[in-house]
């Protein structure tokens, strides 16, 4: 018997493409029973490669409780989340992922994630550090600050 929240998040993707906003990427966020935020593939949709259903199903349930930190949730996905993804999963404070297929089935199906655990960032360096740190220092001074 499937996961019942697995099965939420096998929904969500089919809904999204069938829709055609994307690919098979469905996303559900739990926090003590209770789905909290949803999302599946919107790159087609909307536009933006950013759009995958993991950050999607994290905008959602960070609209749903107002606020940013997610401790205490866990995540269930159709697929084993990109990097970019992992990251936002992990700025978010989920304590736990739950993912269906791996990167190498992602692949089969023609999408490139393999890709990104390889790459070399040598397309990157760094510019204009002092005037970077400087604004750095002017975030530091500020009163009432909250590091995030």
């Amino acid at each position: 018997m499937a996961n019942p929240y697995m099965s939420l998040a096998i929904e969500e993707a089919k809904r999204g493409i069938h829709a055609g906003h994307g690919g098979p990427f469905g996303c559900v966020i739990v926090r003590d029973g209770v789905v909290i935020g949803k999302g599946h593939n919107e790159v087609l949709k909307q536009n933006d490669p950013t759009c995958h259903g993991e950050m999607m199903a994290i905008r959602d349930a960070c609209r749903a409780t107002g606020t940013h930190d997610l401790s205490g949730c866990e995540l269930y996905t159709t697929a084993a989340p990109c990097p970019m993804c992992f990251g936002a999963i992990l700025w978010a404070n989920i304590r736990k992922v739950y993912y269906g297929c791996s990167v190498s089935d992602t692949d089969k199906i023609g999408f490139r994630d393999e890709e990104f655990y390889k790459a070399k960032h040598d397309f990157s360096e760094e510019l204009d550090r002092p005037d970077c740190l400087a604004l750095f220092a002017e975030y530091d001074g500020l009163q009432n600050k909250t590091i995030y």
